[in-house]
């Protein structure tokens, strides 16, 4: 998934991107996942300082603390490498695990983007956790908007593991190292997350795309 860079500019062009809208939005009553919130206790319980950890992520202190103050939303990519530095899951920022296996309706989403963010704060793309409850996970199952691109000069990110993404509607870009290709609804691919990459809307307008994500843990 699109990935914050360890380059601190990058922090700047978040700020520029609008909230999401549209009718994939998440509905009255979904439940907020604040995953800032978790990310600074997993961290204080480790006895790291932000410092420390951006040096075992690659990420600025400034951006770290950003998150963790919820000013801005990490992509999906960004929680796995906070997650392999900690030494956990992505699992255990998004929810409670409960049980061997997990149901979640449409109404009990949990969605993890500008929801639990402090006023002001803006993210990139929205998505919305499917695998919540399931204890002691590898994969991690996420309907996602995707908001058009920007700016043309994306940085590729990679991280540890694999991601499928399937293209529920609108059409997709996807980069990979130097390889790039559009992807319209139906279509999908599947990659190793460690080959520098970048996804967004190819149109003016919001894709909606399933993806998973396998950590590499």
């Amino acid at each position: 998934m699109p990935e914050i860079t360890r380059d601190e500019s990058l922090d700047d062009l978040l700020s520029k991107i609008a909230e999401e809208s549209g009718d994939w939005g998440p509905a009255a009553g979904d439940a907020e996942v604040q995953v800032g919130d978790h990310i600074r206790t997993f961290r204080e319980e480790r006895g790291l300082s932000l410092q420390q950890l951006a040096e075992k992520t690659g990420f600025s202190a400034a951006l770290l603390s950003q998150i963790e103050n919820r000013m801005t939303s990490p992509p999906l990519g960004t929680l796995v490498k906070i997650a392999n530095a900690l030494d956990t899951y992505v699992s255990s920022f998004i929810g409670k695990e409960e049980r061997e296996f997990s149901i979640v309706r449409r109404q009990d989403r949990t969605t993890v983007s500008r929801v639990g963010m402090k006023e002001g704060g803006q993210s990139a793309y929205s998505y919305e956790a499917l695998g919540a409850g399931k204890a002691g996970r590898r994969m991690e199952p996420f309907l996602v908007r995707l908001m058009p691109l920007i700016d043309r000069n994306v940085v590729r990110s990679s991280h540890d593991g694999e991601e499928f993404l399937y293209v529920l509607s609108g059409r997709v870009e996807v980069f990979l190292d130097k390889y790039s290709d559009l992807l319209g609804e139906g279509d999908c691919i599947y990659y190793n997350s460690t080959i520098p990459h970048h996804v967004h809307s190819a149109e003016e307008k919001e894709a909606l795309i399933l993806a998973v994500l396998y950590q590499g843990k």
